[in-house]
């Protein structure tokens, strides 16, 4: 079944999903990205310790891989101030979307704005309009909060959940109603992955879903406690956190990867150029070979 033909939505966050909405742009309005929220690092983070705000990072990186890197847009939106002054490090992207966010009536309308500057035709959506960070909790009970002390945790967390707990947008779960294919992934499995699950109506659509949804994994092993877990770790981790397991399919490098719980896809997806990249077409070509029995 070709994807250019079905609904597909990818939820995630960081260079992982904009890879995916990269490789599925030509989809158009037919492709949903459902962005994580809970950055607290970098220009991100420095923007949201200035006043309350969702984190503007990931919605930006995906916005502009959904361009071409050679536009005027892009460029802009890309482009990072040098130096020790206030603006040093700053991402002028994040400050036009913060700037946005406070002159709009909400997140929302600040992104569709963007996506008319950009001519981005995919919808884009966070996870969430409200701010939240993530709570990650020891088997002993201690708790580290925000993303940042999550991705240095020296060891896997029993819990993770959003603090303060928040609600999805509607455009969301509609689109998760209505996918034929949900993506999970790649990227950081406690910080890009798992946040937009912990929003309960978004993992209440899941568990509701009629789609298929396949989960990502990594080209090479990512710098984080999740690393050490096998594939079943990670699917029963995943439902003991948010109350279901919507995951029918893994797509994979390794070759060694086994599980009786889920259909396994094992191809060669590295780039050429970039080996911890997916390419675009082996990641295209695995994607359908999910759909291959469905349809």
């Amino acid at each position: 079944m070709p994807l250019k033909k079905i609904n597909i939505v990818a939820i995630g966050g960081g260079h992982g999903l904009g890879r995916v909405l990269s490789t599925l742009s030509f989809m158009g309005n037919k492709l949903t990205g459902i962005v994580t929220t809970t950055d607290n690092g970098g220009s991100t983070g420095r923007l949201r310790q200035r006043s309350s705000s969702i984190a503007w990072g990931d919605l930006r990186n995906c916005l502009t891989q959904l361009v071409d890197p050679n536009t005027v847009g892009s460029q802009l939106f890309n482009f990072r101030f040098e130096g020790n002054d206030e603006l040093g490090g700053h991402n002028l992207g994040n400050l036009i979307l913060y700037g946005l966010g406070k002159v709009q009536s909400r997140p929302m309308d600040s992104i569709k704005l963007v996506r008319r500057i950009l001519g981005v035709r995919t919808h884009v959506l966070p996870m969430s309009e409200t701010p939240t960070d993530l709570m990650a909790f020891y088997p002993e009970g201690r708790c580290r909060l925000g993303e940042l002390s999550v991705d240095e945790m020296p060891i896997m967390p029993t819990d993770l959940m959003l603090a303060p707990l928040v609600k999805s947008v509607k455009p969301c779960i509609d689109a998760i109603n209505n996918a034929d294919l949900i993506i999970l992934g790649p990227g950081s499995f406690l910080t890009s992955v798992v946040p937009p699950l912990l929003v309960r109506d978004i993992a209440k659509a899941l568990d509701k879903r009629k789609g298929h949804c396949v989960f990502i994994e990594n080209i090479v092993a990512e710098k984080s406690p999740a690393a050490a877990l096998s594939l079943d770790e990670k699917l029963d981790w995943i439902k003991r956190n948010i109350g279901c397991m919507p995951i029918d399919s893994v797509i994979c490098q390794d070759e060694q990867l086994n599980s009786n719980r889920v259909n396994i896809i094992c191809q060669d997806l590295r780039n050429d150029d970039v080996a911890h990249h997916h390419d675009k077409a082996k990641l295209i070509s695995a994607l359908e070979a999910c759909l291959i029995p469905i349809y």
